[in-house]
């Protein structure tokens, strides 16, 4: 590696579901500049996801750099971003990259690839470009995504090496960050990577992604397999990228990136998994519980369970406030449950400005119907209060600073409703238990989320004890509910037909 090396560090992270509403500038969580970009980094609990802090960490113990950050945004799952928004960001990105032109050795880019704006299809590769286009071709640059990319041609151009994560739930995206720092050493040191590209014509629902197990957990596994016996100087990186089904991009599908020193190696193994993912297309299928057999069980059990509304997975971009589940549980009678969590600004006010103990009516979504969420009320007790600012404990949010705005438990007979004011998926239980609440004790936990909530709440729910229901959503992993317009036809598994290579 070069002594003493400068490197720019930028990043720009939102999954877009292209049903869901615009992200505004108020939607990103994460906006840090400059230094500001570091302190978090390196601070106990930072705000930003973990490729960052890893990558920042890992340069700091190889020895001597000189980082040199720009600008990171990140936001929760939401609908395109709006086009101004993002073009503040590039502006800012252009302005720190035109400073260091000629005066850095490598870059660290921070991506998602799921990414969409009101007026781009493909803003982590309009990103690449721009750095590309600045500081030219013989500056190394690593850029890391989440698996759920959505790999475009220019993605794969306009990068020195390409890593995506591995783990779905995603655990590992600090070791992805760490990672990312040492390929860039090798880069900054002189080495030169290959990057072998194929994509399927597979779009495959996301609760068919987890990589405990599985078909996507076979090919994963098969992958990092082949390159520890081919060795780093062979093949540096392999990703298998599932893709994002709701960003409906005309390079949705699944992805097989590998990075390395040795071309031929790394097209031979990016066509094996290739093939080892084609092999398997079959299985890559959405099963789900019905609504009514889900209030059945939640009643009948004898043991705990936890249901899954992967339909308004806030994760995905789902508005989490649909009452499906909330209502027909309600309804029911089922007791000794907690649902986590609910956005509803409008309601976590009321029962603040109310106070704890207090007796009211709730009422979700008190402004009407606005797409799948529809109003629903019920009387309820104030069974908790705090200002949501918590410290992730496990999964993908673990010793992460997450705020979710003035928050409140809710008491509906044997139901108690965690109520938040920043829209965020239920993926970690202090999300419901910095308000008292008992995790292990409950019969019954409804989440919504789609699956990070397996890497929070294992500790207390096996896979076989967890059930994802079949209700509405924006995230509904029945993806024949949804009108795609821009999605590469044919594709599976929405048409039979399909066919590859």
């Amino acid at each position: 590696m070069t002594a003493n090396p400068r490197v720019a560090l930028l990043g720009f992270s939102i999954e877009c579901n292209r049903f869901a509403p615009v992200a505004g500038r108020e939607d990103f969580r994460v906006w840090l500049e400059g230094e500001a970009i570091l302190a978090d980094a390196r601070a106990r609990s930072p705000s930003a996801l973990a490729e960052m802090p890893g990558f920042v960490a890992a340069m700091d113990r190889a020895g001597p750099w000189q980082p040199r950050p720009i600008l990171l945004t990140m936001a929760e799952p939401n609908g395109p971003v709006e086009q101004p928004v993002f073009d503040a960001m590039m502006r800012s990105w252009r302005a720190g990259l035109e400073a260091l032109r000629g005066a850095v050795e490598g870059v660290y880019c921070v991506l998602h690839g799921a990414g969409l704006t009101t007026g781009l299809d493909d803003p982590e590769g309009t990103v690449q470009a721009l750095v590309r286009e600045v500081l030219g071709e013989g500056v190394p640059m690593v850029c890391s995504y989440d698996l759920h990319a959505n790999v475009s041609d220019g993605m794969v151009r306009d990068c020195d090496a390409f890593v995506g994560y591995r783990t779905n739930p995603h655990l590992d995206m600090r070791e992805r960050g760490e990672e990312s720092a040492a390929l860039l050493c090798r880069l900054m040191a002189g080495e030169r990577f290959h990057r072998a590209f194929r994509r399927l014509p597979i779009v495959a629902p996301p609760v068919s992604l987890l990589t405990a197990e599985g078909p996507y957990a076979e090919v994963i596994n098969l992958g990092q397999a082949r390159a520890a016996v081919l060795g780093p100087a062979r093949v540096a990186n392999v990703s298998a990228m599932a893709g994002f089904a709701y960003g409906d991009t005309p390079f949705n599908g699944f992805a097989i990136v590998v990075t390395g020193p040795d071309a031929a190696a790394t097209e031979a193994l990016a066509e094996e998994l290739a093939q080892a993912t084609w092999a398997r297309r079959a299985r890559f299928v959405a099963r789900l519980t019905s609504l009514r057999e889900a209030t059945e069980r939640a009643l009948t059990s004898e043991v705990p369970l936890c249901f899954a509304d992967v339909a308004d997975n806030p994760g995905g971009g789902g508005r989490g406030n649909t009452m499906f589940i909330l209502e027909a549980f309600h309804k029911a009678g089922v007791r000794d449950a907690i649902f986590g969590i609910i956005h509803d600004p409008a309601l976590a006010a009321e029962a603040h400005a109310l106070g704890q103990g207090a007796a009211f009516t709730a009422r979700f979504n008190r402004d009407g119907v606005q797409g799948f969420s529809k109003p629903f009320a019920a009387g309820a007790r104030v069974q908790a209060l705090s200002d949501g600012k918590v410290v992730g404990r496990r999964g993908i949010y673990a010793r992460t600073a997450i705020d979710l705005g003035p928050t409140a438990a809710l008491a509906l007979g044997g139901i108690t409703v965690v109520v938040v004011s920043r829209r965020a998926q239920c993926a970690d239980p202090v999300f419901l238990e910095h308000l008292g609440l008992d995790v292990g004790a409950a019969r019954v936990v409804v989440v919504k989320s789609r699956g990070h909530f397996r890497g929070g709440f294992d500790e207390f729910f096996s896979a076989p004890r967890i059930l994802e229901v079949d209700v509405p959503g924006l995230t509904s992993p029945v993806l024949d509910r949804f009108h795609w317009t821009k999605l590469p036809r044919p594709v599976l598994p929405l048409d039979p037909e399909a066919c590859w290579p």
